[in-house]
């Protein structure tokens, strides 16, 4: 199958009878790559300013400010659901309309809808897409305080009150469903599933959302995370006439930055006169394995203080949500997450969203499985997907570069698993991998995780 990249001009759909803006232009493909054909930018019709929200409009589920008093009052009188970490992740991305035009958690027909179709449809008969199930899970006793009352009171782990949710409904959560349907198998071992579904109550409760205050952690980072309403203050600010969302859980080495700026070059290219990149590393919930929030921010700080990426034309921002892990069907709510902040181009690579089969040695999602499910996905036909080019560190010109099959001799990859060696063991990768600064941070947390006299490895210390 020829690589693709997806660009600005129209057609019409027949099968959903409305306008589609998404074009499909080939291009020539190297083995587990794409790349620009500048022939057709003549072709091109560029769109400046920013992309709608879905729905049209962004929901904003805080209380405004002169009535918290009054609802932390009405909260303190109604029957009481903890939430957990997680849960109140997700209260965070539903009350700042990342996940728009959700007003709360999912009742039982958006919950279906976006198990069976990946997508939500609007009331004028249009879709947006919607491929995580943003539920709520309760158990029998909670089922039973909750009684016949059509409002509940959300609270975090301290019992401080968070939000109330009205006109509520209380359905049956099917998990072998849910998790069949999101990660494609039951396997055992799943991260989100084992943390948050396994020994979930047998209840999930809908309904809409008021958020009292905004959602606040208190470690240094909150500064980072900017809402998608501040984010589109901040492109506006910056006269962007485009915006690229670029996502990763992981470090960026040079490779990263060579897609992104490689990417920007390719948008001027395009006609397009200030394209600002959205650096937007995932800040919910993420695997044990993986390198903590805190230190990654460290580490994307040092990225721009070294130059690797201009500050002038990136925002660097986290997103709320928490990591599924679910492959093909995850990386639909990346992209349309971003929609919502924004950017009308995002950048897919090699398996995004994906990891190692929890019992077997293999990938559990096939790697191209992504970007094309990407270019189909109901809901996000306004979105421009840009699949990665393949980088890898060259041996003759001493940097990462785009991986050339011709001399494939002279490319070295450097797996994750390598990085993270090099990393525990304090060596330094060749030269141009990594900005120096940014090594360093990476260095200086695997170190922290060094065991102790007794042999037990100690938590990383916040960055």
């Amino acid at each position: 199958m020829a690589s693709t990249i997806f660009i600005q001009p129209s057609f019409t759909s027949k099968s959903l009878n409305k306008s589609l803006n998404t074009h499909f232009v080939p291009s020539f493909k190297l083995p587990g790559s794409v790349s620009f054909n500048p022939r057709t930018v003549s072709q091109l019709s560029v769109r400046a300013g920013l992309i709608e929200p879905d729905g049209g409009k962004l929901v904003d589920l805080h209380v405004a400010e002169p009535e918290r008093g009054l609802k932390k009052r009405e909260a303190a009188l109604l029957p009481r659901v903890k939430l957990s970490r997680i849960d109140l992740q997700w209260v965070h991305v539903l009350s700042e309309g990342w996940a728009s035009p959700l007003t709360g958690f999912m009742r039982e027909s958006e919950f279906l809808q976006t198990l069976h179709f990946n997508s939500l449809r609007l009331g004028d008969g249009s879709f947006v897409n919607m491929s995580a199930p943003i539920v709520l899970a309760i158990d029998d006793s909670q089922k039973e305080r909750i009684a016949e009352s059509k409002r509940v009171t959300l609270v975090d782990l301290d019992d401080n009150p968070v939000a109330i949710l009205n006109n509520i409904e209380i359905y049956k959560h099917p998990k072998e469903e849910r998790i069949a349907r999101t990660w494609g198998t039951t396997a055992p071992g799943l991260p989100y599933v084992e943390e948050t579904i396994t020994k979930a109550g047998n209840w999930l409760i809908g309904g809409d959302l008021e958020v009292i205050e905004p959602i606040k952690y208190h470690d240094g980072l909150d500064h980072f995370r900017l809402s998608p309403v501040e984010l589109r203050q901040e492109f506006e600010k910056r006269n962007a006439d485009a915006v690229f969302a670029f996502q990763l859980r992981n470090p960026v080495h040079n490779g990263h930055a060579l897609l992104m700026t490689d990417t920007r070059r390719r948008l001027l290219e395009m006609g397009y006169k200030n394209p600002i990149l959205l650096l937007h590393p995932l800040g919910g919930y993420t695997k044990a394995d993986d390198v903590p929030l805190s230190w990654r921010m460290k580490q994307h700080e040092k990225v721009l203080e070294d130059g690797v990426l201009d500050p002038e034309t990136t925002v660097v921002s986290i997103f709320p949500s928490p990591m599924h892990y679910a492959g093909p069907t995850e990386v639909q709510w990346h992209a349309k997450a971003r929609i919502n902040a924004g950017a009308n181009f995002y950048i897919v690579g090699r398996d995004p969203a994906g990891m190692g089969h929890p019992n077997e040695k293999r990938d559990l999602y096939d790697a191209d499985h992504g970007k094309k499910v990407l270019s189909m996905a109901p809901g996000l036909e306004r979105l421009n997907i840009l699949p990665f080019r393949v980088a890898a560190y060259d041996k003759t010109q001493f940097k990462m570069a785009f991986f050339d099959p011709s001399r494939a001799q002279d490319f070295l990859f450097i797996s994750g698993t390598k990085m993270r060696a090099l990393a525990k063991n304090k060596e330094n990768p060749p030269d141009g991998f990594m900005c120096p600064g940014g090594w360093k941070v990476l260095v200086k947390y695997y170190d922290s995780l060094t065991p102790s006299d007794n042999g037990r490895i100690h938590e990383a210390v916040p960055a």
